[in-house]
């Protein structure tokens, strides 16, 4: 059967994909923020999935303010880089997993959690920034990739306990898949800052660490955390972070296991082009 066996929680800032792409890896701004990634290149060679379950929120790219699904599941085969404005990222198109996103969305619909089916979208740099960062520069993905977009843009977004739950729905659906399946999930977006107004260029370290501590120690509580604490402490785009709590809804702990989850590695760095990054990968211990 399939199983999930990891999770991974990454920021997913656009300027890290331009600093990739432009070769601007080891200038003295950005390695330090790369050297915090050297560990995870090595432990995604070393822990390959079949299949990468990943969570990110879509920029005005396959969707508009004409159109915002609370939560859309990508179930084609294939997906191409998105034009931000500057032309795509030159990276690998994605190829998704039709089968195992088509079980996910039939089971985790019949938990009364209402997805939106997209058979065909552009994904942009909320997606193909992790995958580079854990992956490097190939020619190629190293396996399928389910993109699954949440709405944290246009509020009303969803709360964190809902986002908790779904990754529990979600884990319970790659269970009862009956296919040998190793998946990887992966929350992304985060960590604390903010874009606009007399705030921008917010960032907050001591909230940041602990989020990350709770996340790791005190998942249920910290998915009981209302939207206003988010902005009032991470600003208005920390609240991309209840994504992460889809991935770690989804690890064995908080679904009848009697492990938590290896902390196989933590990183944390501020700036990264006005955004604080956050970075864990976690293992189930079984």
């Amino acid at each position: 059967m399939a199983k999930i066996t990891a999770s991974v929680f990454t920021s997913h800032v656009p300027a890290i994909g331009a600093a990739i792409d432009l070769g601007k890896t080891e200038e003295a701004y950005w390695q330090p923020l790369f050297k915090g990634y050297e560990y995870s290149k090595q432990w995604m060679k070393d822990n390959q999935p079949d299949v990468i379950f990943l969570v990110y929120n879509d920029h005005a790219t396959a969707f508009s303010l004409e159109m915002i699904p609370t939560f859309a599941i990508g179930t084609a085969a294939e997906f191409q880089p998105a034009d931000e404005g500057w032309g795509p990222r030159p990276v690998p198109k994605v190829i998704g997993h039709p089968d195992l996103a088509s079980h996910i969305a039939q089971s985790v619909i019949q938990d009364d959690f209402d997805l939106t089916i997209v058979n065909k979208m552009d994904v942009d740099h909320g997606l193909t920034v992790p995958l580079s960062l854990m992956c490097g520069q190939p020619e190629a993905w190293p396996c399928p990739v389910i993109p699954f977009a949440v709405n944290v843009v246009q509020y009303p977004v969803p709360s964190g306990r809902r986002c908790y739950n779904l990754g529990k729905a979600i884990r319970k659906a790659v269970d009862s898949f009956d296919k040998d399946l190793n998946v990887h999930i992966w929350g992304t977006g985060g960590m604390s800052h903010q874009l606009q107004g007399p705030r921008a260029g917010l960032i907050n370290k001591e909230w940041d660490n602990a989020f990350l501590d709770r996340l790791i120690a005190d998942p249920d509580g910290l998915s009981q955390v209302p939207h206003i604490d988010y902005v009032r402490e991470a600003g208005s785009e920390g609240i991309e972070l209840v994504m992460w709590l889809i991935a770690r809804g989804a690890m064995d702990d908080v679904n009848g296991g009697s492990q938590p989850p290896l902390v196989k590695h933590r990183f944390f760095h501020v700036p990264a082009s006005n955004t604080a990054v956050g970075h864990l990968i976690l293992e189930n211990q079984a």
